[in-house]
């Protein structure tokens, strides 16, 4: 007979680990290798997933910097994953950069599903409280969201009843060529892409911008309306003292030397498209006779 200060317990058996994540740190590169997995998906399949690589800083912060894609099949009671191909790809990744680890997955789509807590136990055996990242590559109401997840056990005294997704705060810096594609990945429809005289306009005028903003902000310390900040001081010195100091002339002879080196590979790949097209045209007719 039981004693009856005896209970049932119904708790959320959190790893240890969990505690010290504090953000995800994502690179673009991630971002754009997602997406690009999710355009070359087979017509059947509704989403895609992958394994995330990188490493843990000190603080607690996973910094993901590369990802590759795991084919994988899935219903509504059940997922298989291709563990071969898996494994095969991250012993590939490990000859390039040995110290690239697994930090945990990715799936595409709005959030978590039924079949995402099975995944999230396989990659949990071959890493400790993986991350899950969710990326909406269907850029719902213009906007990618990207979330990320660690999971934690809900029990039933000593039984394990299911998972539960906790979120956590992402960080996913960009520079300004990255911002750029990223910007035009997120468009639902883009009329055409923009060549490189077009990007490079783009930037500048961004340049331009922040350059007046600076501008701005100098001007109102000077001036007495905003007060001074020594960190913005010294990274604004600092700025400045990067940059090189080159007559007007030597650098409009750099900007025009490094125009003329384009163009001259652009037109250099021209013609090896064109003979190749050539090529192709000879060889197939040389078959047909």
């Amino acid at each position: 007979m039981a004693a009856a200060n005896e209970h049932t317990v119904l708790q959320f058996a959190t790893p240890s680990s969990t505690t010290s994540i504090l953000t995800a740190r994502i690179h673009p590169l991630v971002i754009f290798n997602v997406c690009d997995c999710f355009v070359r998906r087979p017509d059947s399949a509704e989403r895609v997933i992958g394994t995330l690589l990188g490493s843990i800083l000190p603080d607690g912060t996973v910094d993901i910097r590369n990802s590759y894609a795991v084919p994988h099949n899935e219903s509504s009671d059940q997922v298989a994953v291709d563990i071969d191909y898996h494994h095969n790809m991250l012993a590939s990744h490990l000859k390039v950069n040995p110290k690239e680890i697994i930090v945990g997955w990715y799936s595409t789509g709005l959030g978590v599903n039924g079949g995402s807590a099975l995944i999230h136990d396989f990659y949990a055996r071959e890493v400790t409280n993986p991350i899950h990242l969710t990326v909406d590559t269907g850029f719902t109401n213009g906007e990618g969201a990207i979330k990320a997840f660690v999971s934690s056990n809900l029990s039933l005294g000593d039984r394990q009843l299911a998972a539960q997704f906790q979120e956590v705060p992402v960080d996913l810096r960009m520079v300004e060529a990255e911002r750029v594609g990223y910007d035009v990945l997120k468009a639902t429809a883009v009329d055409k892409l923009p060549n490189d005289m077009e990007g490079m306009e783009l930037t500048m005028e961004r340049l331009l911008g922040l350059v007046n903003d600076v501008y701005k902000y100098v001007d109102s310390v000077v001036e007495g309306q905003t007060p001074p900040d020594n960190n913005i001081g010294r990274f604004i010195a600092e700025a400045v003292a990067s940059l090189p100091k080159l007559p007007p002339q030597v650098f409009d002879n750099l900007v025009n030397d490094s125009l003329q080196d384009q163009l001259l590979l652009l037109y250099l790949s021209s013609i090896t498209r064109t003979q190749l097209s050539l090529a192709e045209k000879l060889n197939t007719a040389a078959q047909m006779l």
